[in-house]
């Protein structure tokens, strides 16, 4: 059987799962009556939660005597990481672009890697059925795009369809209104080329992915670039500098087959394929006949841009919801997230019981908070902080600049001009969109950026779309002003009351409601005004002997405002910190001790 290995890329909700679906069904890989949830792929329960790919994942289907190997890829900057490694183990790349929205930022990043390694791309137009649709006009957006990332001359003259991958079709003209999706896969077979291979040379394969199995432990996904693998081989891992990480027998040898991994006795060169049955081997090492000695290059992984502070939950409350609260438990996850994705980076700190966790911005690390929730750990984590360089030649501070790209009503693009600027934000294009609409793009300090998410919907209506890609390093702008308001903190510990809270509400936004436990140093709203607001939640009314006409109504407080986990996140200051639990999000001061605050921030004033 001949054997094609393809990615989809494209940017985040541009529909490259939905297309795979219609891919799986029409190609017999799913029975006519079988019942598949949408969007197979994302199983992940965040993934379907959000509505995003956040893993890559490798399926195959067949198409006339033909293994299409096929991986899905995610969509947003943040993971990146994922998408760079993957390139490596494909020979071409369907680009997917929505017919209304045109090449986005992730379009940008992916397609820039793809032909970087020399990948020629199979461009579909995908919603074409949808009431804003403009596919002529997208197409020459895509041949604009690829004369910007210099692409060759092979690469520019690349095919195309327009499709609607939601009704499973695809056609030359974009009025087609119907058929299958047998324009694409005959595509597919046409223009991207067999696997180049060295079916005769010993066994050697690049480990791309690597996840853990309950019963057959650390599991190695990649493509055989040489030689054939039987399951019982004897193998050994080599690191990047070529040294020897372990020997190991293949205990089972799996392929791709639909949604599932099967067993199987035997692969050839050019398959993808997960081996089970090594320790120590990981992400980018080279899994090998003993006879190899030389490693095979891995692709550089582009650096992260943003830390966080990982810690215990020291607050009073502490390992009442989880039970994975010690700093040895927390660490050992980190380190195994860390061996996994290439694009987080984990770092001990000076305090025993704290780690650094960096990579490549707020949704990837937020999401690695979740998921650690949800697995039953407690944690502290700190205010996000970008990471600096310096200029080799200058000496000069160098700073993460974002290009940001901002579809917007056109009543709105004055205040989001404004905020942009105020986050020393450069626009660098503004241009009608249609509908009413207008594209902003700016290049900002990604510091800047840092909560702003959530102002931005604000200003917006919650109809403005942002969309963000790491652009490059820069000198540094200059200080941004934080937050414009201050804390609600309380000053005792138990359970909050409605006659305080009500009494409270005049003062600023309440983030909890009666009956919430609360301790000292919790911050449980947003002052009006700036500065810190230290209140007594737990203040009772005072009884006495004396009815008073129209003291007695029951008290009506107004619903308390609920921060998400990234909204919490990039809301606090840098004297605060989020406790993390798999029940509750709460805000607190670094410091829970009053007096000790007061202390530091003397010490503060006088060093500045």
């Amino acid at each position: 059987m001949q054997l094609r290995n393809i990615a989809i890329i494209a940017h985040v909700d541009h529909g490259k799962t939905t297309l795979v679906d219609a891919m799986f069904r029409q190609s017999g890989t799913f029975r006519a009556n079988q019942q598949v949830a949408e969007r197979a792929m994302d199983y992940n329960d965040l993934e379907r939660e959000r509505g995003i790919t956040i893993l890559s994942k490798c399926t195959s289907i067949d198409w006339r005597d033909t293994r299409i190997n096929i991986v899905d890829t995610p969509g947003h900057a943040d993971f990146g990481g994922e998408v760079e490694r993957i390139l490596k183990m494909v020979d071409g790349v369907v680009l997917l672009v929505d017919a209304a929205e045109g090449p986005m930022p992730q379009t940008k990043f992916v397609t820039a890697k793809a032909l970087a390694l020399g990948l020629r791309p199979i461009v579909v137009i995908n919603k074409v059925d949808r009431g804003d649709a403009r596919p002529e006009v997208v197409l020459d957006e895509v041949f604009d795009l690829f004369t910007v990332l210099e692409a060759d001359e092979g690469q520019l003259d690349f095919p195309y369809l327009f499709a609607v991958g939601r009704d499973g079709w695809a056609a030359d003209d974009a009025g087609a209104g119907g058929g299958s999706l047998e324009p694409l896969f005959d595509l597919l077979l046409r223009h991207v080329p067999p696997p180049a291979v060295r079916a005769e040379a010993p066994f050697a394969m690049l480990a791309t992915l690597l996840d853990a199995d309950p019963y057959l432990g650390r599991v190695l996904t990649g493509r055989i670039e040489a030689g054939g693998l039987r399951q019982n081989d004897t193998i050994h891992a080599l690191r990047p500098d070529g040294s020897v990480a372990e020997v190991a027998r293949v205990t089972k040898l799996l392929s791709f087959q639909g949604l599932e991994r099967v067993p199987v006795a035997e692969a050839t060169a050019g398959d993808i394929v997960a081996i089970a049955g090594l320790e120590n081997a990981t992400v980018a090492d080279t899994l090998a006949d003993p006879a190899v000695t030389e490693p095979i290059a891995a692709p550089p992984i582009d650096p992260p841009t943003l830390a966080m502070r990982f810690s215990i939950n020291d607050s009073p409350l502490a390992g009442r919801d989880g039970g994975k609260v010690q700093s040895r438990v927390i660490r050992n996850r980190l380190w195994q997230e860390a061996e996994g994705n290439v694009a987080i980076r984990v770092s001990e700190t000076n305090d025993k019981d704290a780690f650094e966790v960096a990579g490549r911005g707020e949704l990837q690390l937020g999401v690695l908070i979740e998921t650690m929730r949800r697995e039953g750990f407690e944690l502290t984590i700190g205010r996000p902080r970008v990471l600096y360089r310096e200029d080799p030649a200058s000496g000069q501070r160098l700073e993460p600049i974002e290009e940001v790209m901002i579809d917007v009503d056109d009543e709105f693009t004055g205040v989001v001009v404004e905020r942009l600027a105020e986050r020393k934000g450069e626009m660098t294009d503004m241009r009608p969109f249609g509908g009413g609409r207008t594209r902003l793009t700016f290049l900002a300090p990604s510091r800047g950026l840092v909560g702003y998410h959530g102002e931005f919907l604000t200003d917006t209506r919650g109809t403005g779309i942002m969309h963000r890609l790491f652009h490059d390093y820069r000198p540094h702008k200059g200080p941004i002003r934080g937050r414009h308001s201050g804390a609600i903190v309380s000053t005792g510990g138990g359970v909050a009351v409605p006659y305080a809270l009500w009494n409270l509400e005049e003062r600023g936004v309440l983030f909890i409601a009666p009956g919430e436990q609360v301790y000292a140093g919790m911050v449980i709203g947003e002052n009006a005004k700036r500065g810190d607001l230290e209140v007594n939640p737990l203040r009772t009314k005072q009884l006495t002997n004396i009815r008073a006409a129209g003291k007695d109504e029951a008290v009506r407080l107004t619903a308390p405002r609920r921060l998400t986990l990234e909204q919490a996140i990039a809301y606090i200051a840098d004297d605060e910190v989020v406790e993390v639990t798999p029940n509750h999000i709460r805000l607190r001061k670094a410091t829970l001790d009053p007096h000790q605050r007061k202390r530091e921030r003397r010490a503060a004033m006088a060093g500045g």
